[in-house]
């Protein structure tokens, strides 16, 4: 019997309240207890390896002892980092730097940034949890002078380095770059600039991070497993008799069609990349058009403007009990969420299908990226059928990379950014992702040997 892949949301809900960050050694301790078995869930058992180990032990020893402020920017390819650098930077950098007979000045931690959509579909664990570490929320979409204030006071001020991902969110990505946001670098100058005018004789720097999975063979069976999940919801008899990169490219043909026809397109004559194309600009044009909204600014600010009008349906700003509403207008409230769900469907598929603009992996293609491939591809029919994030399926990694780069130094960077700032800002950026760029090289070139 037929069961519906997705349940929708359909009531709307009182506005989310997050506690001030405010770092609690209560819930470090239970942290203590329950981040193991939790990454265990998350990623099965590999081995965890920092390269270039002197570089993130030197950040922190500087941060912690005062003589330093760092910003830390991870790549954020596949949505797990920031737990997996939470229990890294909590619990296992001490032990390793005490290893090479470095010592801290006080235990380290790490402040994340995180949106408030987060705290949204995050649910009461998340909500619960990240104020207690201190981490941090903001809006992508409007003026949050309360959550820039909470930044500039954790980097000037702080005890530890604070974290962001560059990227502004998932990117599915771990061997491109496929874009960078420009915040970072200019919450970086804003700081620095803060502190030279408080004649704190203390640089401020930006640490490159990136996180690189690799796979053994285990993840081929289980990758496989994946691809045969993919082909039942394409209705694909495989039978074995199709190559690695004649199945994928059925499973996505059958996935591009049936958005095509969705949204009344014809990709006969196209090749994937731009029928994906199509369909995700399709897809956000959608949802503008739904919500009644003009298409205005760059593709994600569009993108951030569609999710973030959808959450406030959702979640009623300003609202902390529905139950007081008459029953009239609760009911309008219900079915102005249920549209709006609806509508976030749209904006899912383009989100996601943004980054999966890319060309099909052949049969000689290496392994972590043919792992990568099939979990998006499976991610690409999962948003095709209503599903967002909370129902991608990762395959375990074998080993775990944490690849720091050398830093970049905003601080001696002033006078250029006091002159120029669009351009300092910009070439700053740059920088940046030639940093993980080199990272993604260096990683691929020492895997291979």
């Amino acid at each position: 019997m037929y069961k519906p892949y997705i349940i929708p949301v359909t009531k709307a809900s009182p506005d989310v309240k997050v506690a001030q960050p405010k770092i609690s050694k209560l819930m470090v301790f239970i942290l203590s207890i329950i981040a193991k078995p939790y990454l265990l869930s998350l990623f099965g058992t590999p081995k965890i390896i920092l390269h270039n180990d002197e570089i993130l032990f030197d950040v922190f020893k500087r941060t912690l002892a005062k003589k330093s402020r760092c910003i830390i920017a991870f790549r954020h390819p596949d949505g797990r980092e920031p737990q997996l650098l939470t229990w890294f930077f909590l619990f296992k950098i001490k032990s390793l730097a005490f290893k090479s007979k470095i010592r801290f000045a006080s235990k380290p931690h790490a402040i994340f940034v995180y949106g408030y959509e987060v705290a949204r579909w995050g649910g009461w664990i998340a909500r619960f949890i990240m104020p207690k570490l201190g981490a941090i929320p903001i809006h992508h979409t409007k003026i949050d002078s309360k959550g820039m204030a909470r930044i500039y006071s954790s980097i000037i001020d702080g005890n530890y380095p604070l974290v962001l991902a560059p990227e502004g969110q998932v990117s599915y990505s771990t061997d491109t770059v496929p874009r960078l946001e420009t915040g970072i670098i200019r919450i970086g100058f804003q700081a620095a600039s803060q502190l030279a005018e408080k004649e704190k004789d203390c640089p401020l720097e930006i640490l490159p991070l990136s996180v690189h999975f690799r796979y053994g063979k285990r993840a081929i069976k289980k990758m496989e497993k994946l691809i045969k999940k993919i082909e039942v919801l394409c209705g694909i008899k495989n039978n074995k008799k199709y190559s690695f990169k004649d199945i994928i490219s059925l499973c996505m043909n059958k996935i591009l069609e049936v958005n095509e026809e969705r949204y009344k397109l014809k990709g006969d004559t196209l090749s994937y990349e731009n029928r994906i194309e199509n369909v995700v600009n399709t897809a956000l044009e959608t949802s503008e058009i739904m919500l009644g909204i003009k298409a205005e600014g760059d593709f994600f600010a569009r993108l951030y403007k569609v999710r973030h009008l959808c959450w406030d349906k959702i979640f009623i700003p300003g609202i902390e009990n529905l139950d007081r509403i008459e029953k009239i207008k609760r009911s309008m409230m219900d079915l102005k969420a249920g549209e709006a769900w609806y509508i976030a469907r749209h904006q899912e598929l383009a989100d996601f299908g943004w980054y999966f603009c890319k060309p099909l992996p052949t049969d000689e293609t290496v392994l972590h990226l043919k792992v990568e491939f099939v979990q998006n591809l499976w991610d690409f029919a999962n948003r095709t059928m209503g599903g967002a994030i909370s129902k991608r399926i990762s395959i375990p990694p074998k080993k775990i990379i944490i690849k720091p780069a050398p830093l970049i130094d905003l601080s001696s960077r002033l006078c250029q950014y006091k002159e120029s700032k669009k351009d300092t800002v910009e070439s700053t950026t740059a920088d940046l992702e030639k940093a993980f760029l080199n990272c993604i090289y260096e990683v691929n070139k020492e895997v291979s040997n």
